[in-house]
């Protein structure tokens, strides 16, 4: 009877650990992958590169913050799998796609945010590019940059902002 409780520890431990790698943007969009650096408290991530890449390729930075214990960043990352043929060309022409990986349990007292030398806490980083979202952070966000780290446009807060298809192309095409 031991052993069988063993053994279900094991594949329960196993099926979390599946569900979290799992817990990302889907391949074909060739994001680069940041997970946050330093203790729980302040869980920090450097955008640096990927600012630098945006530059050296000419391009903007759509930058997503999911956690992988998020049922609304699984939605988000379901409709972007079942419309990658679709959706895959456009991101490829004009951005960089940043994936964020982080937990529910950060929330915006924790996370901060580097580019070049300047370090960030959440609501500083959203007062600093005039997010209206600033008072509370939702998984998953997104936002849109230029090369030189400037908002391109206020994204909402909230889900249900991309479920169409139509809907991430006027995004991405920056309109409003």
């Amino acid at each position: 009877m031991r052993a069988l409780s063993i053994t279900f520890r094991l594949a329960v431990l196993l099926m979390i650990c599946v569900n979290v790698a799992q817990a990302a943007l889907p391949e074909r969009y060739g994001a680069m992958v940041l997970q946050p650096s330093g203790p729980p408290e302040r869980q920090e991530f450097d955008l640096t590169p990927a600012f630098q890449r945006a530059a050296r390729e000419n391009k903007r930075v759509y930058m997503v913050l999911g956690a992988s214990d998020c049922p609304f960043c699984r939605k988000y990352e379901a409709f972007l799998s079942t419309h990658a043929d679709e959706l895959v060309p456009h991101f490829a022409k004009d951005w960089i796609v940043l994936d964020l990986r982080s937990r529910l349990s950060n929330q915006a007292d924790r996370l901060w945010f580097r580019i070049g030398p300047r370090s960030l806490p959440y609501v500083e980083f959203m007062k600093s590019l005039n997010d209206e979202r600033q008072r509370q952070l939702v998984y998953p966000s997104v936002w849109l940059f230029d090369a030189k780290a400037r908002p391109l446009m206020q994204m909402p807060a909230g889900t249900g902002t991309f479920e169409t298809v139509p809907e991430q192309l006027e995004i991405l095409r920056l309109e409003q």
